[in-house]
């Protein structure tokens, strides 16, 4: 069982980072498919709830089981993860949180801004 447990230790941070990734460049890779974008959307309010509101994300609280039933510290583990851990867990303050949420919520809002205003406009 220690093996399943290190195992989750690794795969659940790289799980994160794919759903940050996700709700950052989401937009660009949903193409014109508007349950994709609807699934995006919902991803991003998630996603910036999490991070400005005082709630552990469920994956964190995960990871931590798995980190414990493993028998590991948090940030144990080689240079790649470490480094994966420092990205997914930031250590800047609120503002700089709630600004860059902001920053890829407008990124986002544009790029289907202009896409869909761009599809309107091509329907006769």
């Amino acid at each position: 069982m220690l093996v399943l447990y290190r195992g989750l230790a690794v795969l659940i941070p790289a799980l994160h980072l794919a759903f940050i990734l996700w709700v950052i460049f989401g937009a660009l890779i949903t193409g014109r498919r508007r349950w994709a974008a609807a699934l995006h959307g919902l991803s991003m309010a998630y996603g910036i709830f999490i991070e400005l509101a005082p709630v552990a994300c469920p994956l964190t609280r995960l990871e931590n089981w798995a980190r414990a039933r493993a028998g590991e510290r948090p940030f144990a583990g080689d240079f790649i993860r470490h480094q994966l851990l420092r990205v997914i867990y930031p250590d800047v303050s609120l503002h700089l949180l709630a600004a860059g949420a902001a920053a890829v919520l407008a990124l986002n809002a544009w790029i289907y801004w202009r896409r869909f205003a761009a599809g309107a406009r091509a329907r006769p």
